[in-house]
């Protein structure tokens, strides 16, 4: 089962998100390549056995500038945006191809910390999700949003990606093929 590190609730200003657009889709072509799905069977196990939770984005920010020989992908989502859940599988499949390479998915839920053990944790479990999930839940996005990138319009989904010599940001929607072209991009 998960460990739960920040026990304290906070309001989080979904409205704000849903506002800015995640059900925005773009029109892009799928990718040949299939994903695996994402399921509604409850798996036997789950590896990834800890959600760390943030209340305030000065705590987490260290997430986004770390300086070793990984290249980052950093997915903020949430279990009620649609295209971020379709996504996820994408996601998903770079962790497992790319791991050996030193690329490193984290996926920042951006869902109120008042649903991580009704909603995000059975969301992981259900889906069997390898990559490190992280539930941020600091309801002042106009304080915060910028240092992100400040391209960053406050729509979901969006991706970070990074390592220590390059530094790339994604207001959108992707396939496996555009995710896999900007991950060799850093390697």
């Amino acid at each position: 089962m998960f460990q739960i590190k920040n026990n304290t609730a906070v309001l989080l200003a979904a409205a704000m998100l849903i506002l800015a657009g995640c059900g925005v889709s773009n029109t892009q072509q799928e990718s040949p390549v299939s994903p695996p799905e994402i399921t509604t069977e409850t798996p036997s196990k789950t590896v990834n056995n800890e959600i760390q939770t943030y209340e305030k984005f000065d705590d987490f920010e260290h997430h986004l500038h770390v300086k070793d020989d990984k290249t980052y992908v950093i997915n903020f989502w949430a279990t009620w945006c649609k295209p971020c859940v379709k996504e996820l599988p994408y996601f998903e499949q770079i962790q497992a191809e790319y791991k050996d390479k030193n690329v490193e998915v984290v996926l920042v839920s951006l869902d109120d910390l008042r649903k991580l053990e009704s909603k995000v944790i059975p969301f992981v479990e259900k889906n069997n999700l390898q990559s490190e999930v992280i539930l941020l839940d600091d309801a002042d996005y106009n304080a915060w949003i910028d240092k992100v990138s400040p391209e960053w319009s406050g729509a979901i989904p969006v991706t970070l990606f990074y390592n220590k010599n390059k530094r790339e940001f994604y207001e959108q929607e992707f396939d496996y093929q555009q995710l896999e072209n900007i991950v060799k991009s850093f390697l």
